[in-house]
């Protein structure tokens, strides 16, 4: 069972559990095309968005597969969302989860995503005892494969043309990172 004790802090974010407050800045990035390109879904209405938010509303603990736990990532300075992270439950017999993120583009390439996907790592391996994560992204979003190798997840696999999304052919590209890897990078 995980149930974190939010808010965690870190050097410029503050991470916590999703609130019915936050559709407007949800829906600020979730409603644009350039963030939409490389996800399943294309730009959200704000009626999407707050269907997708009552969703992240509930996911607030995990204690059986299948589940997700989801994580606003605001800066800590401003009070601002800006960032939409998840881990998901993938199976308890196997201890594995993936996790996911999606960030503001105007507040990319700070450092910020890297800050809170640690955090959301942390969660998964040492309060959950995952013993493997993974993250998967589309294979042309060199943005998302460049920020799971910063955060030491290892390149797995390459699936060409394994999915038609949005109606194109698309390759999708597997991270993982194993938790003897965690323990080894904290040290």
């Amino acid at each position: 069972m995980l149930r974190p004790d939010f808010p965690i802090i870190t050097q410029r974010l503050t991470l916590r559990a999703f609130t019915p407050a936050d559709l407007d800045e949800l829906n600020s990035f979730q409603s644009r095309a350039d963030v939409a390109r490389y996800l399943y879904w294309g730009p959200r209405s704000r009626a999407e968005s707050a269907a997708a938010l009552a969703k992240r509303v509930h996911s607030t603990s995990l204690s059986k597969e299948g589940q997700f736990l989801a994580v606003a990532a605001e800066l800590t300075e401003t009070g601002q969302l800006i960032g939409d992270l998840n881990l998901e439950y993938l199976s308890s017999e196997h201890r594995q989860g993936e996790i996911g993120f999606v960030f503001h583009p105007d507040h990319h390439g700070k450092g910020l995503a890297a800050e809170a996907a640690v955090e959301v790592l942390r969660l998964g391996f040492e309060d959950l005892g995952l013993h493997r994560i993974i993250g998967r992204c589309d294979g042309r979003n060199t943005s998302s494969a460049a920020l799971m190798e910063r955060l030491g997840m290892k390149k797995e696999a390459h699936l060409r043309q394994n999915e038609i999304v949005k109606g194109e052919w698309c390759d999708e590209l597997v991270f993982a990172m194993l938790e003897d890897e965690w323990k080894a990078s904290r040290t």
